[in-house]
This record gives structure tokens, sequence and C-alpha cells, in this order.
């Protein structure tokens, strides 16, 4: 095994992400190098490959390599209603207050991997309010994880939030499979969307983005959360993962009101 120094390291990090930005798109620098060069490195250990060059040529050998590589490193962990108490907040505060403005609300899960998020959402606005169709657009990076997400099909531990009563209603259970009843497949638009690149939207009610900034860098952050506030309505909602805090909230019209609500001034 070949041992290189700090700065060869580095280098070496640097060119394999340059190799990937310019095949794939996806600007790896972007992202905490300690976090994203940990995962790919384990990527290069389960290809019994001890260099970053060496698992660039496994990876540039066809797009399918390429594309159980990517799949690898995108981040997808989700589940229905995930941190329960906030969608408690969602149900009895935030909605309710939105909807004295607007009777149709427009919310965006971004990051949705695999549906859990969105879906919760569908669920959560068919219970306030039945029959009337909210918009809510759900997006991801990943092509695969999207398609995932449009099948509607899920394992009971993704569904562990959820009443025994809700999944039966929502839910026909197949073996050991949950497939979504399509009233509220069809509720959720799914799109690709590059959080570094696409076009953002415009007087969005309410935006969840939880557990993804994290894994980015103090600059990309500073540039994603003054892009959300600008896509926020006055009176809407961005809602971040437990674990993230915007620190120049008031510097881009953003009020904290809420632990991990953020509201658009």
């Amino acid at each position: 095994m070949t041992i290189l120094n700090i700065t060869e390291q580095e280098l070496e990090y640097k060119h394999f992400c340059e190799n990937i930005r310019k095949v794939a798109g996806l600007d790896l620098l972007q992202y905490k190098q300690g976090q994203m060069e940990r995962r790919i490195r384990a990527y290069a250990d389960r290809n019994q490959v001890t260099t970053l060059p060496d698992l660039w040529n496994i990876i540039n050998k066809d797009a399918q390599s390429l594309r159980k590589f990517l799949d690898h490193i995108t981040i997808n962990v989700s589940e229905f209603f995930r941190n329960p108490d906030k969608f408690d907040e969602l149900r009895d505060i935030i909605i309710p207050e939105l909807l004295k403005q607007k009777s149709r609300l427009f919310i965006w899960s971004a990051g949705c991997s695999y549906g859990a998020e969105p879906y919760s959402l569908c669920i959560l606005m068919n219970e306030l309010t039945p029959g009337i169709k909210h918009k809510i657009w759900a997006t991801d990076i990943d092509n695969t994880i999207l398609a995932k997400a449009r099948n509607g099909i899920y394992i009971a531990d993704d569904l562990k939030n959820i009443s025994d009563d809700k999944k039966v209603k929502y839910f026909t259970k197949d073996n050991d499979k949950f497939i979504l009843n399509p009233d509220i497949r069809y509720g959720v638009t799914f799109e690709q969307h590059d959080l570094l690149k696409s076009k953002f939207p415009i007087d969005a009610d309410l935006i969840l983005c939880r557990n993804v900034v994290i894994y980015f860098n103090d600059e990309a952050k500073k540039i994603l959360f003054d892009r959300f506030a600008r896509a926020i309505r006055p009176g809407g909602y961005l809602l971040v993962g437990s674990t993230e805090r915007i620190v120049n909230s008031a510097d881009i019209g953003l009020q904290s009101n809420r632990p991990f609500f953020y509201k658009r001034v």
C-alpha cells in the first residue's frame, strides 16, 4: 500500500473530484472534504483498490460503474414522519397559519431521497384539508432514488412512525412490502434538481430541507440558505434539520421563532 503525505493526498482527492465534475456535473468539492473523502475511500476499499486514480479507472469504464458510484456517495436516509415532533408542529401550528393566508399551498421537499418526506407531507395535507390538492414538489440530485420514490413501495421500518389505522388507510400490504395508495402517490411531483446549480422556485409557502446542507462546506451552505430565503414568500417557512442552524438568518430575511423553523419576514 502506498502511503501518501497530506499534500499528495489532497491533490489526489482534488483531481478525482474534478474528474467526477467533468463527467457527471457533480461538484464534490462543495461538500465537506472529510466526510465525502471517507465515503469515496470506503467505496475504493469495497472495490479492492487503494488509490483514487485506481478508483477513477473503475468508475470511468462505463455508465453503469459511474451510476453505482454516484448511488453510493448520495446520502439517502429517510423515513415517514421523520422527527415526529416536527410534523406535529407542522400539523398544529405552521400549516394552519399558512392556510389562513392561502387555501392551496406550494410545499417543496428539497433533497427528498426516496420520497418518505414529501409523501408524509401529502398525507398530512390530506388529513388537514381533505379534497384540496396542494402543490408538493419533491426534488433530489439522484435520479435512481427518484425512480424509487415514484414507485411508492416501502418496508415496515420506513413506516415505524405511522399508526396502524393510517397504514391501512394509505397503504396496501403485499407480503413484506407496503404500497402507497395512488391518491397520495400522485399528489407529489418528483423532479431531478441540483441544489448548487439548478434554478430555485419563487413564492414557496413551505420548504423542508433537512439533513442535506450539513454535508456542504461553509461557503456552499451560505449560498444555499440565501437561495432558500429568496425562494420563500414573505410569511412562509423553511424547516432545516435538527443538527443545522442558519447563523446569519436575520441578514437574509429569515427569523427563527421556533427551533429549526425559519420564517421569511
